[in-house]
């Protein structure tokens, strides 16, 4: 019977195409203007016929028992693959996860969970949540939801098991170093992760504000913001951060935008296949502040949003950009609901900031003779003009004002990181430490360092280094090719003098692991807040800000402002 049902619901799917390729005959030109041109409709129709008749085959003879739900979503998650990364389909279990997206909050706990081993550890409980409030810490290694041992279980199904209803309970059977298993009862709660994780003031004039996604409510949060910093009318100059936002809502970017812009100032037209999403995005509220000087953030975490918002920073002539390149992802997603409460996010148009350029770096209508989509090449990028005069590019995504350079970080900190170690230091930290100063005044003594290289060695820490790696490499082909014996003694006194640089690399690169360590301690007594404030003083970008801000002959020379 559930089969029977099944091949019907695709045939029914299957005949709704032809009555409207029928009605398409009929004030054709009117019809194109407002959907899709449906010249494809018989092909459509083709198409899903086999596609019918193959799973109408499959699930009658195939050898094993099938899942009708599970071989449709990995059909459906197949073809879309093909399209852009963009372009999701989302069942109904999932549809929480697409109402995330933009409303930024959910039921459940609020904790930050990571893979570490078979099981899944507490990275970060968020502050005030409900985990954090029944005493969740991080570091407490989850191993039952609800009596289900989470033993091999990913990230996301623990995630799963941990979200519900608000004011329902959930029983979380906890480990913690040195206590053992600890059984916490948990009610959930609402969680709204914020807009702005952070703002406040640089020094007496300049202000910064943390921006992590533009879910609803981000006009709202951020004029409020702003607002607060400029109570008693100190706020002289605006550090905007974007760094790591991925973007979000349009319309909000637009909103944001007309914070710093006079009411009715183009900020994005989008231009799509149907007409229908041929639109202007103008501001349409009060400003804010249309004078004040602006400074944004950016780097290659950027994205959508972001680059709609600081692009038309950038075009207008309104703020000075900071940072890296940014992501360049010039498409608009309009999701479109589905039978049985399900939805997909489709890509429906291309959108162009106020100077007329689209900024989508990576051409997802063309592959390489690898499959795979291709950049926009350097002879299709074009030249276009700021409010002011000064030239920008489109097909790259957001260049800044100001670049500053590339973060590099020493081997030992990535395999200190991926192994967790300075993690489990801070865990144990914490333990023994109750208290600490602010976040920014918090700083490490000296025995403690030696505290941390003590317990790198207990934990039988080791990595191999790019140049190990190397000559490891060398020694391989030079055994296969009977030539190791040549360079044998050689070989032997590189490898001990790699190893003894190695051995030290805890006492080079000291100031940046302390920092990180800091860092980490400072979030589990302060929690992500904590981190931005302390961070704040380490941060070049902010630095070259602040520098740019006692400078304003040069701030406006780079705007092209003629006074």
């Amino acid at each position: 019977m559930k089969r029977f049902i099944l091949i019907l619901l695709f045939l029914g799917l299957f005949s709704s195409y032809l009555p409207h390729a029928q009605a398409q005959t009929k004030d054709s030109r009117k019809a194109k203007q407002t959907q899709p041109a449906d010249e494809n409709a018989f092909e459509i129709a083709k198409q899903l016929e086999i596609y019918v008749a193959l799973f109408k085959e499959l699930n009658t003879y195939y050898v094993n028992e099938l899942n009708p739900a599970e071989l449709v979503k990995t059909s459906i998650d197949a073809m879309l693959k093909t399209l852009d990364p963009y372009t999701v389909y989302y069942p109904e279990s999932e549809m929480e996860d697409a109402r995330f997206l933009t409303t930024g909050s959910y039921g459940g706990i609020g904790a930050m969970i990571s893979k570490r081993g078979d099981y899944v550890q507490i990275t970060e409980p968020y502050e005030n949540a409900p985990a954090h409030l029944s005493g969740l810490m991080a570091g407490d290694i989850i191993k039952e939801v609800d009596g289900k041992s989470v033993k091999g279980l990913s990230t996301s199904d623990v995630t799963s098991l941990l979200k519900g209803q608000p004011e329902t309970e959930v029983k979380v059977l906890v480990e913690r170093k040195g206590k053992g298993d600890t059984l916490i009862t948990i009610k959930r709660d609402k969680i709204k992760v914020p807009n702005i994780p952070y703002y406040g003031m640089l020094n007496d004039s300049i202000g910064y504000l943390l921006h992590s996604s533009f879910k609803e409510n981000s006009y709202e949060d951020i004029r409020e913001a702003i607002s607060k910093m400029n109570e008693k009318g100190k706020l002289k100059g605006l550090v905007f951060d974007l760094r790591g936002n991925p973007g979000g809502l349009l319309i909000e970017a637009v909103r944001i935008a007309g914070l710093f812009t006079e009411k009715g100032q183009l900020i994005v037209s989008t231009k799509g296949k149907v007409s229908s999403w041929d639109k202007e995005y103008r501001t349409y509220e009060h400003p804010l502040d249309t004078k004040m000087p602006l400074i944004f953030l950016v780097n290659e975490n950027s994205a959508s949003a972001s680059e709609i918002l600081s692009g038309a920073m950038q075009d207008l002539d309104r703020a000075v950009i900071i940072g890296k390149r940014t992501l360049g992802k010039g498409l608009v997603q309009t999701p479109r609901p589905l039978p049985y409460n399900s939805q997909l996010k489709v890509t429906t148009a291309k959108y162009y900031i106020p100077s007329g350029r689209c900024i989508q770096e990576i051409d997802y209508a063309h592959k390489g003779t690898d499959g795979k989509a291709i950049k926009v090449p350097d002879s299709l990028i074009s030249k276009f003009y700021t409010k002011n005069g000064r030239p920008v590019y489109d097909g790259k995504g957001i260049f800044p004002d100001i670049q500053t350079g590339k973060d590099t970080t020493p081997e030992i900190i990535n395999f200190l990181l991926r192994d967790n170690v300075i993690f489990d230091f801070a865990t144990n930290y914490r333990l023994k430490h109750n208290t600490i100063p602010a976040p920014d005044q918090f700083h490490i003594s000296a025995a403690d360092y030696d505290e941390f290289m003590a317990f790198v060695r207990d934990s039988k820490f080791s990595y191999q280094t790019a140049a190990e790696k190397s000559l490891e490499d060398f020694k391989k082909k030079a055994e296969n090719e009977n030539h190791f014996d040549l360079v044998k003694n050689q070989y032997e006194e590189l490898k001990a003098r790699l190893n003894e640089e190695k051995n030290n690399d805890l006492i080079r690169y000291k100031k940046d692991i302390t920092q990180l360590i800091e860092n980490e301690i400072v979030s589990r007594y302060y929690f992500q807040k904590g981190r931005i404030i302390f961070n704040l003083a380490y941060d070049q970008d902010i630095a070259e800000a602040l520098k740019l801000f006692t400078d304003m002959n040069r701030y406006n020379k780079i705007l092209g402002n003629s006074k």
